[in-house]
């Protein structure tokens, strides 16, 4: 037996050919791990790749929140303040490098309309403008004064199961949850399904607060931050928030109580049409001017006989230029300058004849002469006019939003991207249409009723074919065509012209004297009113909120 320099023990025995080879060992693999300088720097570049793994993931919560982030525990007020200064920071940081990010897109797009020297100017005061600042104050001071309101109001007015005063605002009633099947729950009374981390958020609002809480909350801090934008842009602001406050109070009071109204988006769209059209030919003024112009373009009818008629239901006569600008035009047909040069002799004689009280309809399609094909050719030019419009509305947020599915099977999404721009052209074609068509039609009957003599017609009939409220039909009718577009974006057009359309009903209203004026402070009490619906919603029954309206809320405000 020897015993070898690495103090192995060996049986010379065990080899016949030991004695031969007296300097040959044997030895056995050390069973511990030698630790060489190579495994010593990768062991160290895998832990300098984990802490700045661990810095990227800090820093991309600064700029984007995981979704299932828990609820805050707050104890006292001072953490409420700090809590809620570093929501607002975090907040106003997002909100200038959004603000900046798309005024320096648009800036961009100016530079083939500037000098050279004025873009380095302009990229300044893209970047730290003032519109800038004030978009990053306003949401700044937003999320911190409703962190601070929201999450003091539970430690200064504890919840407390014996409360002998409940809250206006809350449920009329509070039972505990038993152990059903869900066969056994009616439809309406069902549930939607929450992830763990939303159930776990529930169970903490319900646990800790109240929903008035954050009705008051919401209201207080919508109300201060909107005075930090420009007063030109808080009404624009303040209605949309408005309106998705009612839509979410909306949904969350017809899902209680089991209340469905098939095509309900259909039908708040066709009334929202019928004021906007009777606001366009009779109080254009209650509507903004950038949206009047738009729907005249969209109606492809000469400008002077869209003046023309709003002159008529607003004063009874008209300015006989717009006759002449209609008689200037070179696509004017020779039997429909027939009938403008009749009725400008009407407006000219003496004593002066306005006529019926709509322009003539060779005024509204001078290079149509019969009303009957009008529609067609009519189709296909609005068709072709939105399409590059609706076709930028599909395609850019498809491929920002969506750009992993985009990835993966460009070719499917382009075909969607494609067929949501043939349905929406299509949908503004048939309203544009289905208008003139009506248009035309009450002008004819209105002519053939009222030239008639053997039968009194009763006024109230004339009256629907040729009063100024006639127009307004002709929008309700005209809006049936939402039904061609994709049902889940119908709501959110009714959205879009839900805002327009309250906002004539209110100043038409006003100039009646039938509602009261608000002064300097309605875009304030509008936005602490709708506020105050979006956060009680987004806090209590999220889910009846759109999906964007959700996302952008998250992504700033956080669960609490």
């Amino acid at each position: 037996m020897v015993l070898t320099e690495n103090g192995d023990e060996l049986a010379k025995q065990a080899s016949p050919d030991a004695d031969d080879e007296p300097n040959k060992t044997l030895s056995r693999v050390p069973s511990y791990t030698r630790l060489t300088p190579r495994h010593a720097v990768v062991s160290f570049e895998n832990l300098v790749a984990l802490a700045n793994h661990q810095e990227l993931k800090e820093a991309r919560k600064i700029i984007w929140r995981d979704r299932g982030e828990p609820a805050v525990d707050l104890t006292d007020v001072w953490e409420c303040i700090e809590h809620a200064g570093r929501g607002g920071l975090r907040a106003g940081a997002v909100a200038f490098a959004i603000r900046a990010g798309l005024n320096l897109v648009l800036a961009t797009l100016r530079f083939g309309k500037i000098q050279k020297e004025m873009r380095f100017t302009l990229i300044r005061h893209a970047i730290f403008g003032k519109d800038s600042f004030r978009f990053a104050a306003m949401l700044g001071s937003f999320v911190s004064l409703y962190k601070l309101i929201f999450n003091a109001l539970p430690i200064i007015l504890p919840v407390t199961p014996s409360s002998p005063l409940p809250s206006p605002f809350e449920d009329d009633e509070i039972e505990e949850s038993v152990a059903v099947s869900p066969i056994e729950v009616p439809l309406s009374e069902r549930q939607p399904r929450l992830s763990l981390s939303a159930q776990a958020h529930q169970q903490w609002v319900r646990k800790k607060t109240r929903r008035w809480y954050a009705v008051v909350a919401g209201a207080i801090a919508g109300g201060i931050a909107i005075m930090f934008e420009k007063r030109s842009r808080r009404l624009i602001i303040a209605q949309q928030l408005f309106v998705r406050g009612l839509q979410g109070s909306y949904n969350s009071f017809t899902s209680k109580r089991g209340i469905h109204i098939p095509h309900g988006d259909v039908l708040l769209f066709t009334l929202c049409c019928f004021q906007i059209v009777y606001a366009l030919f009779s109080r254009p003024e209650t509507l903004p001017r950038s949206y009047t112009t738009w729907l005249s373009t969209a109606a492809n009818a000469p400008i002077p006989a869209i003046k023309m008629i709003q002159d008529i239901n607003q004063m009874g006569t008209f300015d006989v230029n717009d006759l002449d600008e209609i008689l200037a035009r070179e696509d004017l047909i020779p039997a429909n300058r027939t009938a403008v040069l009749a009725r400008k002799a009407l407006a000219t004689a003496t004593p002066p004849d306005f006529g019926p009280p709509y322009p003539p309809c060779g005024a509204v399609h001078p290079w149509v002469e019969s009303c009957l094909v009008v529609p067609l050719p009519r189709l296909w030019t609005v068709f072709q006019w939105g399409f590059p419009i609706y076709g930028a509305l599909h395609l850019i947020p498809l491929m920002l939003f969506k750009r992993n599915a985009f990835l993966s099977n460009p070719l499917r999404m382009l075909w969607r991207a494609a067929w949501g721009t043939i349905r929406s052209s299509a949908f503004l074609a048939a309203f544009i249409a289905s208008f003139q068509s009506w248009f035309c039609f009450k002008n004819y009957m209105h002519s053939l009723l009222s030239s008639q003599t053997k039968v009194k017609i009763p006024s109230i009939i004339l009256a629907v074919f040729g009063s100024k409220y006639s127009y307004a039909l002709g929008g309700l009718l005209g809006a049936l065509s939402l039904l061609i577009e994709e049902k889940r974006r119908r709501g959110e057009l009714a959205m879009y012209v839900l805002p327009k359309g309250l906002e004539s009903a209110w100043l038409t209203a006003r100039g009646k004297g039938w509602v009261f004026r608000t002064g300097e402070f309605g875009e304030m009490i509008l936005t602490a009113i709708g506020m105050g619906m979006v956060m009680s919603t987004y806090q209590n029954e999220p889910q009846h909120l759109s999906g964007l309206v959700r996302r952008i809320l998250y992504q700033f405000i956080g669960p609490n």
